[in-house]
């Protein structure tokens, strides 16, 4: 038997002539893939894949952050003029814990339940709101900023037989307060229960501070885990960038 039969050629089914090479096969698709559809490589594939997964990241790390480290707030209402004004935009620390918090600390809270206000519905499509307004620096319409001005256990009276705010006993000079302006149209005379604050605007006769919820249950005083966080610094606009006194 001729040795040369031993192998033949499938693509005739006759052997090569001798010293001649067999063709080799032409290239075809392979695993199965259809004739004229390239694979893409996996170089490709990774760089895709890498693009995904890095936009995905900044974003995983920005409501993280978010979340527990520094928040952005605009400032939509004049009743912190003159510290703050319409369109001032914020940062907000989250890492003071309500008991670090000293009187004349500025504050954003969630005045919700303490304001006895209407909150919007909860729900999937509001989640996703929330989490797309806050990436830009808009809370919700229930965040609030104030300035801390009882304590836990103090007691907030307004006003002393001089005009000035009283705070355990002992007349305070709000220099944040615009020349001329009163301490309080509204007399008041609050002791304050464990964890909970006192809080007013700057403004005070522009701002729905404490003072207008004294007849809500907790008469106006904020609990301390819906406070979100002390203002930390301004940063915009540019030319009244800096932290809040």
């Amino acid at each position: 038997m001729d040795p040369r039969r031993a192998d033949p050629d499938t693509s005739s089914g006759t052997p090569p002539p001798e010293g001649t090479t067999a063709p080799s096969p032409s290239p075809g698709p392979a695993d199965g893939a259809a004739p004229g559809i390239r694979r893409p490589s996996r170089y490709a594939t990774v760089h895709r894949r890498r693009w995904l997964v890095a936009p995905a990241l900044v974003l995983v790390t920005i409501v993280a952050l978010r979340a527990f480290v520094v928040t952005p707030f605009g400032i939509p209402s004049e009743s912190m003029e003159d510290t703050l004004r319409v369109g001032d935009r914020i940062l907000v620390s989250r890492l003071t814990p309500p008991e670090g918090l000293r009187r004349g600390d500025v504050v954003v809270f969630d005045a919700s339940a303490a304001f006895n206000l209407a909150t919007p519905e909860d729900g999937p499509l509001r989640s996703v709101l929330d989490a797309v307004l806050s990436l830009v620096g808009e809370g919700r319409p229930t965040d609030y900023v104030k300035r801390v001005v009882g304590l836990p256990g103090d007691r907030v009276r307004c006003c002393a037989e001089d005009g000035r705010l009283e705070v355990n006993g002992v007349a305070v000079t709000e220099r944040y307060l615009a020349p001329g302006e009163a301490p309080s149209g509204t007399t008041f005379d609050v002791t304050l229960p464990p964890d909970r604050f006192w809080v007013m605007g700057d403004n005070r006769g522009s701002s729905a501070d404490s003072r207008a919820h004294l007849g809500d249950p907790g008469g106006g005083t904020v609990p301390g885990d819906d406070i979100i966080g002390k203002v930390w610094v301004r940063y915009w606009p540019l030319d009244r960038l800096g932290p809040l006194d």
